[in-house]
């Protein structure tokens, strides 16, 4: 049903209407409405039924699990869109209600029975593929062939799966998969692209670095290298009990190298953290792997063919550099953070010992097993150790399994401060620091609990022993706690649209409000922000996860609302938007008025850009069309920056 505009005019589907409040804002009047605002003629919207991937718990198109053989086949929902469903039900953004289908002109979707009907919604590729790439898992998923069955077999035994709880956690299903079934499109093995050479000469013994900082051939952007910066403080921010911990960190980078032009920490900036694989990781895939333990610190000479590996964006050419197996595997590998690729699972299957594993690898790298391949890029993130573990028999040279891996790349995290007038008094002078907030990311684990993320796992590692010496009254610097890391380069939006003056609303939700910290701390430095800034920090309890309470150098209760989606009034920051309507419609329409958002664009972002829709149609009497129109040139003029 749709709202009523209290003019009385009726209001687009789905629009919610800004509530009559009076504002913080009330001796500033409200600007007059835009003028020629454009009349976008939109073509007709055309809907895309999109089917389900095909997914392998069907096991093949021609075979499935039920008693009666003749039973219609359905796809199963992925798993990747239940999870998207879920957090968007989380941020309150979506409700899930029934309604009676429509009778659609077309089949919503669309179930070939066989191959051939897949190659005749595909054709031979072009086109056609190109538009449904989006759907596809990548890596060929839409293109699969059936397991057929000998029909002269009369003994068939299906192959005989590992049994491990690590094969177990695939949950792959293998259809009437058995040691005679016939693969086709097998992927072939990939080229050897690296290699390790016994050092000719004898070098001095080195002092290995690797728990501590990456080798110097890890360049985030030539020829500057990764700079190590002293941990002077960290504290946990969130209380215990929070669904979510955040960590805030004050790292020491006065002896910064200076770089060319006038390249500097900046409010709103980021900073990239090269963060290592853990140790216990590493040390089980060398275990998995059978390497000696005797060779796994010894330096030897690698040989590239060409790529940019090891280094993060180095130029694409042949390397030779004297390095160790354990550095690459630390600090240029990704052991847990992509989805599997056929050509990893292609190097298993060609060192794997055990035929029934062979061979169910090689139905992972086959035409035939396209839709097995399909659910385990889609479903959640695989670590190596998971899928070494699932398939015990193989254990390829390391050189071939780092060849099929994706290189480590740094993290990025905003800072939470005004990096331009930090210091630290040590006595002698003033010590430069920056400061930022890292949240752990964790996901299920196979083995049980939770899995932590590579930059936010290795930062929590950090913060747990600064955070024990300080409870210990030792100063966390004398235990020479290091962050890799480098001053971002990116053209961070937030940082390039900042100013030093004009009002602005600062809407974050989590460690998304970190870096809004630091631009109250600069314009405090010249002017007063009260009915200036306005802050909507959306948290899920404020008794537990709020951050930084306390800790923005004013009245707090003068410029921020406080917006708990799990305590007090359970709403999120998109309402709060609709709450601070007038402000809003002031700020897009003032000369100099910007409003800033960081958080989930998922969740979050999505629920925002929706809200100020919201407002404008209010504000501005307009259609939604018209709305999304105005806010769409508001983001090229950098009134609203997300």
């Amino acid at each position: 049903m749709a709202h009523t505009h209290p003019e009385g005019q009726p209001q687009p589907e789905g629009h919610i209407c800004c509530p009559e409040t009076t504002t913080s804002h009330p001796n500033d009047p409200i600007p007059s409405e835009p003028k020629d605002i454009p009349h976008i003629q939109l073509p007709p919207i055309i809907t895309e039924h999109r089917s389900d991937s095909l997914n392998s718990s069907a096991t093949s198109l021609n075979y499935t699990s039920s008693s009666n053989p003749d039973s219609p086949w359905t796809p199963a929902t992925e798993p990747h869109v239940d999870n998207e469903i879920e957090e968007l039900k989380d941020e309150g953004l979506v409700a899930i209600t029934s309604a009676p289908p429509e009778s659609p002109r077309f089949p919503d979707q669309l179930i070939p029975s066989d191959p051939e009907e897949v190659k005749k919604i595909l054709g031979d590729g072009g086109e056609n593929t190109r538009l449904i790439e989006k759907v596809c898992c990548g890596e060929g998923c839409c293109k699969l062939e059936a397991l057929q069955l000998d029909p002269e077999s009369k003994d068939y035994v299906p192959v005989v799966v590992p049994d491990n709880d690590a094969f177990r956690s695939l949950k792959l299903k293998l259809g009437p998969l058995s040691l005679d079934s016939k693969l086709t499109k097998i992927l072939e093995l990939p080229a050897e692209v690296l290699s390790f050479v016994p050092l000719i000469e004898a070098t001095a013994p080195f002092e290995s670095t690797v728990q501590k900082h990456p080798p110097r051939f890890v360049t985030p952007h030539p020829p500057y290298e990764v700079f190590s910066a002293k941990v002077h403080h960290a504290r946990e921010l969130t209380k215990a009990g929070a669904e979510k911990r955040t960590y805030h960190f004050d790292l020491d980078v006065t002896d910064y190298p200076e770089e060319s032009g006038t390249v500097d920490f900046v409010v709103g900036g980021a900073i990239g953290v090269c963060a290592p694989n853990s140790e216990e990781l590493v040390n089980e895939v060398f275990d998995l792997l059978g390497v000696p333990r005797f060779v796994r610190d010894k330096q030897v000479t690698l040989k590239t063919t060409g790529g940019r590996w090891p280094t993060i964006w180095g130029d694409e050419m042949p390397r030779e550099l004297t390095t160790t197996r354990r550095e690459l595997l630390t600090w240029c590998s990704d052991l847990q953070s992509y989805p599997p690729s056929k050509p990893l699972f292609r190097v298993l299957a060609e060192y794997a010992h055990a035929p029934n594993e062979k061979k169910i690898l090689q139905y992972l790298s086959s035409a035939q097993g396209q839709a097995a391949f399909c659910d385990l890029r889609t479903g959640p993130h695989l670590t190596i150790t998971q899928i070494l573990n699932a398939f015990p028999s193989s254990q390829p040279p390391l050189n071939r399994l780092i060849s099929v891996l994706n290189t480590l790349m740094p993290r990025f995290y905003s800072l939470s401060q005004d990096p331009m007038i930090s210091c630290q008094r040590d006595g002698s002078g003033c010590r430069r620091i920056i400061e930022m907030a890292v949240t752990v990311h964790e996901t299920p684990n196979w083995r049980g609990g939770p899995r932590k993320g590579v930059g936010s796992g290795f930062m929590e590692r950090v913060a747990h022993k600064a955070i024990a010496a300080t409870a210990d009254g030792i100063q966390p610097l004398t235990l020479d706690l290091r962050i890799p890391m480098f001053r971002g380069l990116m053209a961070n939006p937030l940082a390039r649209e900042f100013c030093m003056d004009g009002p602005m609303m600062l809407i974050g939700s989590g460690v998304g409000i970190a870096p809004f910290r630091g631009f109250v701390h600069r314009r405090l430095r010249s002017d007063n922000v009260t009915n200036k800034v306005w802050v909507v920090q959306g948290i899920r309890d404020s008794l537990l996860d709020e951050i930084y309470s306390g800790d923005w150098g004013v009245q707090e209760d003068k410029i921020k609302t406080i917006v708990q989606s799990r305590g007090g009034q359970h709403e999120y920051v998109q309402d709060a938007v609709r709450h601070q309507a007038d402000i809003v419609w002031f700020l897009l329409n003032a000369l100099d008025g910007r409003i800033f958002v960081c958080g989930s664009a998922k969740g979050m972002g999505e629920g925002v850009e929706r809200a100020v829709v919201d407002v404008v149609i209010d504000k501005g009497n307009l259609n939604a069309e018209e709305a999304w129109a105005f806010l769409d040139g508001k983001k090229k003029e950098g009134v609203y920056i997300a």
